[in-house]
């Protein structure tokens, strides 16, 4: 009887969890530059002689599903969207180097590019600096050109290019903040010039809506039948005793 406890019990905690974590998902289906997360369950045997037979139902592993979501048009000249696997890499809220796919840009009041979520930019050498009364452009390559608001038109300045990085999806791992990191705090990922963005594109949140909803509804049925299981153990250990009773 306790063998269905224990693998009930367990199960629907980690249900729960899931359910938790794909409701997540779900509350940025319209987040730009979102990555999605996927858990996996596995049986572990509990390592004890007393109860060789018993198992645990656990989270194996959250991992983070890397696919590309849909290109946004904006025709916003800050927005860019990263063509194919690459990052953008920003500094975080403690100053060090962390990577998103969330091309919303702007100036802050300081001239400096960031993203909408107010992250620092990094380019090839450091934050990049925008000039007052000048127009932004951002090339294929990730370079920042400047054109003069007021004056000449034709005269085009570079002030610095994006740090587009690409290291292994296999080395990053997610933050509490959503930003993603090298694994073991493994330092900063060199940049790859073969990288390209493009202006005036937003990449939209990989997770698709229907689908999750979906899969959320199925999450609450296994939670349902995890928690019937427990009460039909529990009727069976009282019909049980009663039996244990009459025949005392």
């Amino acid at each position: 009887m306790d063998r269905l406890i224990y693998t009930a019990m367990t199960g629907a905690k980690h249900v729960f969890l899931q359910q938790a974590g794909v409701a997540n998902n779900l509350a940025n289906a319209s987040t730009i530059g979102f990555k999605a997360q996927m858990h996996r369950f596995e049986a572990v045997p509990v390592l004890s002689e007393a109860m060789p037979s018993r198992a645990f139902v656990v989270d194996a592993s959250i991992q983070d599903v890397f696919d590309e979501g849909p290109i946004l048009r904006t025709d916003n000249p800050l927005d860019i969207a990263i063509d194919g696997p690459g990052w953008l890499a920003i500094q975080d809220a403690a100053g060090e180097e962390a990577y998103t796919r969330a091309g919303a840009l702007e100036v802050n009041v300081n001239g400096v590019l960031q993203t909408k979520a107010g992250y620092i930019l990094q380019g090839d050498g450091g934050p990049i600096a925008i000039p007052p009364d000048n127009h932004i452009a951002i090339g294929g390559d990730g370079t920042v050109s400047v054109i003069p608001a007021f004056g000449n038109p034709n005269v085009v300045n570079v002030v610095g290019r994006l740090k587009l990085v690409n290291p292994p999806e296999s080395d990053l791992e997610r933050g509490n903040d959503g930003l993603f990191r090298l694994k073991g705090g493994g330092g900063i990922a060199p940049m790859d010039d073969t990288l390209r963005v493009s202006a005036g594109n937003l990449e939209g949140s990989n997770v698709n809506a229907a689908e999750t909803m979906v899969q959320l509804i199925s999450l609450s049925r296994q939670f349902e039948m995890q928690i019937k299981l427990l009460q039909t153990a529990d009727r069976d250990a009282q019909a049980a005793d009663k039996l244990l009773a009459l025949t005392s």
